[in-house]
């Protein structure tokens, strides 16, 4: 896996991420919205630790140098 995520949009998906985490564990949200907010929160900050998103090699997207 070569990375396809750059320095800006790695700092972005971890603040996005650490943010739906928070919100899904002290915002008191139930049910769906909690356990949509949690696994979007883990797969940004997944993605930012590893520097590479599945999607974005799907769509030819890079936001990285080469």
């Amino acid at each position: 896996m070569r990375p396809n995520i750059g320095t800006t949009d790695r700092a972005l998906r971890l603040a996005l991420g650490v943010i739906l985490i928070a919100l899904a564990l002290l915002a008191g949200l139930d049910g769906a919205a909690r356990v949509a907010a949690l696994v979007a929160g883990l797969v940004m900050v997944g993605t930012a630790a590893i520097r590479f998103c599945p999607l974005y090699t799907l769509f030819g997207l890079r936001t990285c140098r080469r």
